[in-house]
């Protein structure tokens, strides 16, 4: 029987607390450091290995964080939220993003409908429409094919599918996959529509508007942006838009759009990226194809999550020793530091999707909890990071844990050779530099020259950045951060953190303001 109980109730978190600290840059200098590099890693699924070697963790702590793990139930709740258990107890939902990339478990039957076949469909008639789109089956008014695809939408509608188009772009090139150019409408300040509008062919331009409720402000308004310039082209706007919304929204059936494909409440938007939400917009842009091999990589991570044994379960253990630096350790943040440009807004992604999730001080039942929840998530790509603030992670009186991800060859396959060495071997010798750097340290006896070290960081490590390393690098951060939820004891899925403001804005809109309210609306001149 699962139970849901608070952290610091647990035995096993006591124990943790009392295991002695590992001085790192002891165990990672010399030999000893070499064996924990050969010894620290797990394999991940499409050819990629989680090492925690430069971690504070030796075996007694990786003992007490399995111990943890067992009394934490976390193997057997992940169990339950694959079978169709109701574990977003603040908004009393099904949690089913795994379900769109495969079946983990039991068949799910939810609103009538097996869940699985459900979204198998969508994606279907998603491969189908876009098959016709490519072939100029579907094609503009004049008959003329669409050479770019715009996504329309906010927060989980923007932020993973933009992160996924930009890691796939260059690879898809590469290897002659690339089909249309993506851009991507979120933010409501009418500059950035501006920006994408001035920058495309309207008439040659394909438009996706995500909205799941058919409400969404920023969204709508947007949409109507995108209209407006249309209408201001000549062009008729159904014949350039389709929707991917709820079967219950008031854009489902409407002739406003060519078509409209389906999600559910059951898919939270920052965990909607292998959802009808990203497979439309990279369906369009690399092919269906594509799309699916993307979800095949995620789909082997999410079966190694499955294993109870955390210390064989590369996403449990990540979560764990998360867990253990924030409750423990005492770390307030976490860098995610990937050495690939195509990863450029990965960060972004892993911001929104950690954050929302488990940026919460009140437990599943709404009482308040004792202990650091959802650390501080922040990051750039390597090597242009090192010189902005690593200065700080270096240097600074804060302790920021490090995840890097790095890749042993680019995705275009061909360099340059400068100095003896290529791009993607200075840029590989730029991550082990680091990771080493931060473990270790560097006396000096001017003060301001010394680095203290014990700077704890893991790196995910690839082949090459192509679509099964990415939907399983996807996959493991989305189950690392549930399971960090799990041991919290938090709801990850609601984020009632981003009503307040709406509500108020409306307000704000509305000229419904009196104290504060009325005066900041009244400097911006609303």
């Amino acid at each position: 029987m699962v139970t849901w109980n608070n952290l610091d109730t647990l035995a096993s978190f006591q124990n943790l607390q009392d295991a002695d600290r590992v001085n790192l840059a002891e165990v990672m200098s010399g030999e000893n450091g070499a064996d924990r590099v050969r010894n620290y890693s797990i394999p991940m699924a499409a050819g990629l290995a989680y090492n925690y070697a430069a971690k504070q963790v030796d075996d007694n702590v990786l003992t007490a964080l399995a111990k943890l793990a067992e009394e934490a139930q976390l193997a057997e709740k992940f169990k339950a939220l694959y079978n169709g258990e109701v574990i977003n107890t603040g908004e009393k939902r099904l949690v089913l993003h795994h379900m769109t990339r495969g079946q983990l478990g039991d068949a799910v039957e939810a609103d009538g409908v097996d869940k699985r076949a459900f979204y198998v469909e969508q994606q279907e008639k998603i491969a189908d429409f876009a098959k016709k789109v490519h072939a100029g089956e579907i094609t503009n008014a004049a008959g003329e094919k669409f050479t770019t695809v715009v996504q329309i939408g906010i927060g989980g509608s923007d932020l993973g599918p933009r992160a996924m188009y930009l890691a796939l772009e260059n690879w898809a090139k590469k290897n002659n996959l690339f089909k249309m150019e993506a851009k991507f409408i979120s933010n409501v300040d009418p500059d950035d529509a501006a920006a994408v509008l001035n920058s495309i062919d309207v008439a040659h331009s394909i438009f996706v508007l995500v909205s799941k409720s058919g409400t969404t402000l920023e969204t709508l308004t947007n949409e109507s942006f995108v209209k407006d310039a249309l209408k201001n082209a000549g062009l008729d706007a159904s014949r350039h838009m389709i929707a991917v919304t709820s079967e219950t929204s008031p854009l489902a059936k409407s002739d406003d759009y060519l078509a409209a494909f389906f999600m559910d409440d059951y898919i939270g938007g920052r965990f909607s990226s292998t959802s009808a939400v990203g497979g439309a917009v990279l369906s369009l842009a690399f092919g269906p194809e594509v799309f699916a091999q993307f979800l095949e990589g995620a789909a082997e991570e999410d079966k190694l999550s499955l294993n109870e044994d955390a210390l064989k379960n590369p996403a449990m253990l990540d979560a764990l020793i998360g867990v253990y630096e924030r409750n423990v350790l005492g770390y307030p943040a976490t860098a995610v530091l990937p050495y690939s440009q195509a990863l450029s807004r990965f960060p972004a992604h892993l911001q929104q999707l950690d954050m929302e999730s488990n940026g919460k001080s009140v437990n599943r039942f709404g009482e308040p909890v004792a202990y650091p929840t959802g650390p501080i998530i922040f990051g750039e790509p390597g090597t242009n990071g090192q010189h902005s603030f690593y200065q700080l992670l270096h240097q600074g009186t804060d302790i920021v844990p490090l995840q890097f991800v790095g890749f042993k060859n680019s995705q275009i396959g061909t360099d340059v050779l400068i100095q003896d060495s290529t791009s993607q071997q200075k840029l590989c010798a730029n991550v082990v530099a680091q990771i080493v750097a931060f473990a270790c340290g560097k006396a000096d006896e001017n003060r301001n020259k010394n680095f203290e070290g014990g700077r704890p960081s893991s790196i995910i490590v690839g082949e090459q950045l192509d679509p099964k390393a990415l939907g399983a690098l996807l996959s493991h951060f989305e189950n690392k951060i549930m399971f960090q939820g799990f041991v919290w004891n938090v709801n990850s899925f609601d984020q009632e953190g981003v009503q307040l403001g709406k509500v108020l804005a409306k307000r704000v809109l509305a000229h419904e303001t009196e104290g504060a309210l009325k005066e900041f609306s009244d400097l911006l001149n609303i």
